[in-house]
């Protein structure tokens, strides 16, 4: 069995979802790189820090604690400063900030220690869009999801809608470009695919389906 997992790609092509419920099903931790950059937006936000104030932000950055924990019901919580802002972190404004935010070295070399210290655990499944370029090259399985850019703009306005905020599915499909512009042209650590990843289009197909193809890929050697 892989003991580490890295499954990486645009938003809106069902990392979360996806890499979620293999954690489950392998009994592995599930680590949500994306959801910390997330954490650390909402304190940029919260602070009233422009987010391209690199050095504002970089100062913050240490003398901010995210960590990740295990709700009541066994879902996963992102606690920033010692509080739950899981419900916080897909809010627009955050979703406008992120790639800034997370695209600011400092930002990234802080919260990249605790992310490989989770990785040198093993057993874990790691999400996000560089998980396996740079935080675990030597992960044991690669995954990079991919989804037509209409089917991740209608998933994400749907996540939004839900969630109560009001946007429109064009709102979102300019977002999600920007997001990518913004992901796959910084310095540090763009979004790529790895060379030893495999490519899954989750384009109109279901969770149980993509889950159910890396579990055997996971399986494969055993």
């Amino acid at each position: 069995m892989k003991r580490v997992i890295a499954i990486d790609g645009p938003a809106g092509a069902g990392k979360s979802t996806v890499a979620r419920r293999v954690a489950t099903a392998l009994g592995y931790l599930y680590v949500d790189t994306g959801a910390m950059y997330r954490a650390m937006t909402l304190k940029v936000l919260r602070c009233g820090i422009d987010p391209a104030d690199r050095q504002r932000v970089a100062q913050l950055a240490q003398e901010t604690d995210i960590a990740l924990a295990t709700g009541p019901e066994g879902a996963p919580q992102v606690v920033l400063d010692g509080v739950d802002v899981t419900a916080h972190l897909r809010e627009p404004g955050v979703d406008l900030a992120v790639s800034q935010v997370a695209a600011i070295p400092e930002v990234r070399e802080r919260l990249l220690e605790v992310q490989r210290a989770l990785a040198r655990r093993g057993r874990v499944v790691l999400e996000g869009r560089d998980t396996g370029t740079h935080v675990a090259p030597d992960a044991d399985l690669k995954v990079f999801l991919t989804a037509s850019p209409e089917e991740r703009a209608r998933r994400r306005y749907r996540e939004l809608v839900a969630a109560g905020h009001a946007v429109t599915l064009d709102q979102v499909m300019e977002a999600l470009r920007q997001r990518d512009r913004q992901d796959m042209t910084r310095t540090a650590a763009p979004l790529q695919r790895a060379a030893d990843a495999i490519e899954i289009d989750t384009t109109g197909r279901t969770v149980d389906a993509v889950v159910e193809e890396i579990l055997r890929y996971c399986r494969e050697g055993e």
